[in-house]
């Protein structure tokens, strides 16, 4: 459930572990709603954190593909008051301008008319004009964490929204460093960040996926039959799209094993919910099944036949001694005629009729010579 990674994000961090990460993965073509599903997330987390309720004290959000003011209108949505916001959300605008020339164009033109300097100031936004830069974006992400009151040791939380803007100005290798360097952090009790996979190859998404702890994949609803991809044209097909996805996420377990968890995603308006799908499980268990052209299922009928058979070695249950031939004994002796002198050759003697119509197997010796049993290989005289 997205409760699940939610509650991880929440709880943070324990000693001498990384910080829980959780990746949000979509597609700009097939599937907008990734990003609705991050600003769900995100909304929650600082819902969360302005309660007092998680182990972070703050908030800081990087943002690349939309305004600061998206994410603080949808808080405020969320029940989150001017107050709490700027208490515990700071965020740490890339969008504005990410390369600083807006700066210089207007640090231009207020010389040229007042003579002092441009100044921007903002109360909970921090604006970064030097995106390229990844150690001085690291630096402001911990300056604007460490800013945040506290008792003690003093938490907070990172969201990127989004490393596929990042991409587009720094290396993958600068990158999933500057994650790695996050979730390292002494202070930092947990990061999410969004990425859209069908901007990039795959090696990279599966390189950020082993950075994080938790996959949050959002999925189209409908897709075609037949090559399973958009079909250009059809507005009821977008329109269904825009406002329902699949929500899959992916848990990591500290033991190692890994939780599949399967939801759907809807949108109306503002809001967002996430339903948990009971049935869902079910049918991706069934086709994974192989298909062959033989029923691998039992009916109630073989079911109840299957309970019916008796086990050779099982206890019968009717106050009776167990008998189990071993191998070891011979069959007794047919009572001997009185008027004969000699015995009747072996071959002669017959098995005693069971007393219930039981499949018996009855072993006769070949003379008395021959041992009940024996303990030797049968393959000692071969030269192996």
């Amino acid at each position: 459930m997205a409760d699940a990674a939610v509650r991880c994000l929440r709880d943070g961090r324990l000693d001498g572990e990384h910080a829980p990460a959780l990746a949000v993965e979509g597609s700009l073509q097939c599937c907008p709603l990734a990003a609705r599903a991050m600003l769900h997330v995100v909304a929650t987390v600082a819902t969360h954190v302005a309660a007092g309720k998680a182990q972070a004290r703050g908030l800081v959000v990087v943002a690349f593909d939309r305004s600061p003011e998206v994410y603080l209108d949808f808080m405020r949505r969320r029940g989150l008051d001017s107050n709490s916001l700027g208490r515990c959300v700071r965020i740490l605008d890339c969008y504005s301008d990410p390369l600083g020339w807006k700066q210089n164009i207007q640090s231009q033109q207020h010389q040229e008319d007042n003579g002092t300097p441009y100044s921007a100031k903002k109360d909970n936004i921090t604006i970064f004009r030097s995106v390229k830069a990844v150690d001085k974006l690291l630096c402001s992400i911990i300056d604007l964490g460490t800013g945040f009151e506290g008792e003690g040791k003093t938490y907070f939380s990172v969201a990127v929204d989004s490393i596929s803007s990042m991409l587009r100005h720094a290396s993958v290798q600068s990158i999933s460093g500057l994650l790695s360097n996050l979730r390292s952090h002494d202070q930092i009790s947990s990061i999410l960040w969004l990425m859209h996979s069908d901007l990039h190859e795959p090696k990279f998404s599966r390189a950020f996926e082993c950075l994080s702890t938790m996959v949050a994949s959002v999925k189209p609803e409908v897709v075609d039959s037949v090559y399973g991809e958009e079909r250009i044209g059809n507005i009821s097909f977008l329109e269904h799209n825009y406002s329902k996805a699949k929500f899959h996420v992916r848990l990591k377990r500290r033991n190692g094993r890994v939780k599949h968890l399967y939801e759907e995603l809807h949108v109306e308006g503002y809001d967002v919910k996430i339903i948990s799908i009971s049935s869902v499980s079910t049918e991706v268990n069934q086709s994974l099944l192989p298909k062959v052209q033989f029923n691998l299922e039992l009916s109630e009928k073989e079911r109840s036949d299957r309970a019916k058979v008796v086990l050779p070695f099982e206890h019968q249950g009717k106050d009776e001694p167990i008998r189990i031939y071993d191998g070891r004994r011979s069959l007794p002796e047919a009572p001997l005629d009185p008027n004969l002198t000699t015995k009747p050759p072996l071959d002669e003697i017959k098995a005693p009729k069971p007393a219930t119509a039981k499949g018996e197997i009855h072993y006769i010796r070949d003379s008395d010579d021959e041992r009940p049993d024996s303990d030797e290989d049968p393959d000692d005289d071969l030269d192996i």
